[in-house]
């Protein structure tokens, strides 16, 4: 059975600011572009029995920069919405909610079609993208990858491991990096996190 891995979207002006960023489609950085290229030399090589990628531009542009090819967009890799939180960062929040925490508090509302999400509603569209990622690697023809976002990857992380959505929490993941999970004795494990070359 394949290995599932997982790609965060390179560097952008608001990853670089920590300003929470889901439906905001920015472009990746010059940084980020480079960070995207230089993460081919860890994902050539491989057989993939499946390449997604978040429908968010600066996820496709992190595929296509990184040389994966074939890669079809998968709207369950969406970031988590942030709701009224969007393009805010944790400091301006903690000036009105000291001791705020995404994983424990949530969002509020934003604006129309972005009600904001919960960690149990992230880890319900993690859960739908495992068993994809499942069907297809059930078939023994090679690895899957996908490329997307921060806090959802830490997320879906959390549930292959079968753990609560929030401990997502325990897995800090940057920009252009490349995250293994695979099995060990029958069990999900982490076998590589964070990686660059």
């Amino acid at each position: 059975m394949g290995d599932l891995l997982l790609v965060r979207h390179g560097e952008t002006e608001w990853s670089r600011s920590g300003q929470h960023t889901s439906w905001t489609d920015l472009p990746l950085t010059t940084l980020g572009e480079e960070q995207a290229k230089s993460l081919a030399p860890l994902l050539t090589g491989r057989t993939y029995a499946l390449v997604l990628t978040s429908p968010l531009g600066r996820a496709v542009r992190t595929a296509e920069l990184a040389g994966l090819t074939g890669a079809l967009p998968e709207p369950e890799l969406h970031e988590w919405d942030y709701g009224g939180y969007e393009g805010v960062t944790t400091a301006d929040i903690h000036r009105d909610r000291p001791g705020w925490d995404l994983w424990t508090d949530g969002v509020p509302p934003g604006p129309e079609g972005h009600p904001g999400e919960s960690p149990e509603a992230v880890g319900a569209r993690a859960d739908r993208v495992l068993a994809r990622v499942d069907a297809a690697l059930a078939a023994d023809t090679g690895d899957v990858v996908l490329v997307a976002h921060a806090h959802f990857l830490r997320v879906l992380t959390a549930r292959r491991l079968g753990l609560a959505p929030a401990e997502g929490r325990l897995f800090q993941l940057a920009t252009g990096t490349v995250g293994r999970l695979s099995t060990e004795h029958g069990r999900p494990v982490i076998a590589e996190w964070n990686r660059r070359p």
